[in-house]
């Protein structure tokens, strides 16, 4: 059986990324861009689909990996019969350069090793030409190869390159894998000593322009490492997870690529980085917006690609069994032809608290915001697909509506408090409609509680987003009702899940894990309504689900105690910071975004 999700690390250089197993395998990369069909693809096929190997080739005793304080550079010790070595694995953040580096240091003793690499292009599908050349191999398939580099001696195997090899105390084996388009020269080979030393300098210079100094800091250190990581540099946008194909359901039917930047991201995104500091990404983020919402409004997408790519047409990779054997096994995603008008609000909060944050505003940003309110002073009254993405009949969803206030309240805020143009009285009498529609049609008259659709009564995790946005305080008895009634109805184990188990409201209809985003809601919530103690008791258990580098997917379950859905997920570790961030102090990102005035504590 392919190892479980929870077993993996991440390794990237903000282009690309690879997970790396605690058996010594890589079993997903994907090279030159996250994006990019995949070179190995075991964690959703088999090893036949492309994997990296290195191993001891005897029993394992012990080992105990962890991430080099402040980096991303992964090193594995090993503790064998005859003796101890260390794995540290790498990819170089170097311009123009896609590498993978694995390093084997001898500790104690002497340990045989094992060295077994299978290329796969095309997901999975197309086997390379493969050929040695001075000191490795080139594997070459259409527009891709890739070389290995290495001074052990390597042998081809039924369609692989192996090769076995010792290490002594004090001696060091490298292996440099390196991507690059077949119809130009491969780059010039690298010192892996050296390349490793400079990656660790680069992120600890990166991680050490933190200002976050609040509770959790550690914690909150590797959820920012993590989403510089899922960063795509050459753009700015952030993808949610570097992995397609996991599930989100042991029954299948949920296995989607997330390897896409979906915009109701942004909000959270945003202030992540300006809590902690880092006022370039945040820029970089707001520009990828900007671009990607450019053109008519009523064009959107919720998703785009990672330069703002718009077709993003879904299909199956027959060939995979799955992870696990759970299929299908999907690219592309079909969301991106939703309509779903939670992401106006999003935009126009986020823009909204770059422009609190200091974040100099540009002239062009407001004419794009007052275009997409000539759209929405309609569009808000018709029913969409909703922030789950929901893959049947459109609903009015109250979360959307909610949603749609947020733009209006922001726009009025715009001219009130920036000095922006427009009709102001008009927007804040649209937003009051809103206000009111949603309290009189969006909550149960017998219950109090906000509901998933207008005139429902089905209970649903992302009305706990309604005191986080400032629709109503977090006093509100039906804000404290709401967030009681999901305590109550919506949690398995004291996780959240998004809507109740076995209901349909998806299109699919089967059971999912809990979603940790909601459940980091719900700490927000009751950090808000006063109940701290609450509050950090289901944040730390939150920790506790983290693997032990401390990465987490979107969903858990909580009875087999394993990790579920695309891994690692930035807006899970997003969450995790704001919610570290709100339990930390007064002013966090919940009372920050729900402040009426311009008293709340800024992101500092």
């Amino acid at each position: 059986m392919a190892l479980s999700i929870e077993d993996y690390a991440l390794v990237g250089n903000t282009r690309g990324a690879a997970l790396v197993g605690r058996d010594g395998s890589i079993d997903w990369l994907c090279l030159p861009r996250f994006d990019s069909p995949a070179c190995f693809c075991a964690l959703v096929g088999s090893a036949e689909n492309g994997r990296w190997l290195i191993a001891p080739k005897g029993e394992v005793h012990h080992s105990k990996r962890r991430y080099r304080d402040g980096t991303l550079v992964l090193d594995t010790e090993i503790v064998t019969d005859s003796g101890r070595v260390r794995v540290t694995d790498c990819m170089p953040h170097w311009e123009g350069r896609h590498d993978v580096v694995r390093v084997v240091q001898g500790l104690d003793g002497h340990v045989p090793m094992r060295m077994e690499l299978t290329i796969r292009f095309d997901y999975g599908a197309v086997v390379p030409w493969v050929r040695a050349i001075d000191g490795g191999i080139v594997a070459t398939a259409g527009p891709d190869s890739l070389e290995l580099r290495t001074q052990e001696q390597l042998e081809g195997e039924d369609y692989r390159t192996v090769c076995d090899f010792d290490v002594v105390a004090g001696q060091t084996s490298s292996f440099v894998l390196t991507y690059f388009p077949s119809e130009q020269t491969p780059p010039l080979p690298i010192d892996p000593l050296t390349a490793c030393d400079m990656t660790t300098a680069w992120w600890r210079a990166w991680s050490q322009r933190s200002t976050y100094r609040g509770a959790y800091a550690d914690a909150v250190e590797r959820s920012l490492l993590t989403l510089k990581a899922l960063t795509y540099s050459p753009t700015g946008g952030i993808i949610a997870a570097p992995t397609l194909g996991l599930p989100e359901s042991w029954t299948g039917g949920r296995n989607f690529d997330f390897r896409y930047c979906w915009l109701r991201d942004a909000t959270f995104t945003l202030y992540a980085f300006l809590i902690s500091g880092y006022l370039d990404e945040a820029r970089a983020w707001r520009e990828w917006l900007l671009r990607v919402a450019a053109g008519r409004p009523q064009d959107l997408q919720i998703l785009y690609g990672l330069a703002g790519e718009r077709r993003l047409k879904e299909s199956e990779l027959e060939w995979l069994d799955g992870y696990q054997d759970i299929a299908p096994v999907l690219i592309g995603n079909a969301a991106h032809s939703q309509r779903q008008l939670d992401v106006y609000g999003e935009i126009f909060d986020a823009l909204h608290l770059a422009r609190r944050s200091g974040i100099e505003p540009q002239e062009h940003v407001w004419a794009l915001q007052r275009a997409l309110l000539d759209f929405l002073e309609t569009a808000w009254q018709e029913p969409d697909d909703g922030i789950w993405e929901i893959r049947g009949p459109n609903r009015h969803f109250t979360h959307s509506k909610v949603m749609a206030w947020v733009a209006f309240d922001r726009a009025v805020k715009a001219v009130e408090r920036f000095g922006r143009s427009g009709p102001a009285e008009r927007w804040a009498g649209i937003r009051d409609t809103i206000h009111d529609e949603v309290c009189r049609r969006g909550v149960d008259p017998d219950r109090n509680v906000f509901v998933q659709e207008y005139g429902g009564k089905a209970l649903d995790a992302s009305l706990l987003m309604v005191p986080l946005v400032g629709f109503l305080p977090p006093d509100d008895p039906r804000v404290i009702a709401t967030m009681e009634a999901v305590e109550q109805e919506l949690t398995w184990n004291g996780f959240v899940m998004r809507y109740a188990q076995g209901s349909d409201v998806d299109g699919i209809g089967i059971d999912e894990g809990t979603f940790l985003p909601c459940s980091f809601w719900l700490v927000d919530n009751l950090a808000m309504t006063g109940r701290r103690d609450d509050a950090c008791r289901l944040f730390e258990r939150l920790l506790e689900v983290r693997n032990d580098v401390g990465l987490l997917s979107e969903e858990y379950d909580p009875e087999k105690g394993r990790l579920m859905g695309n891994f690692p997920l930035a807006f899970t570790h997003v969450a995790l910071i704001n919610s570290a961030r709100n339990l930390s102090r007064a002013g966090g990102p919940g009372e920050h975004r729900a402040a009426d005035d311009e008293s709340a504590d800024g992101p500092s």
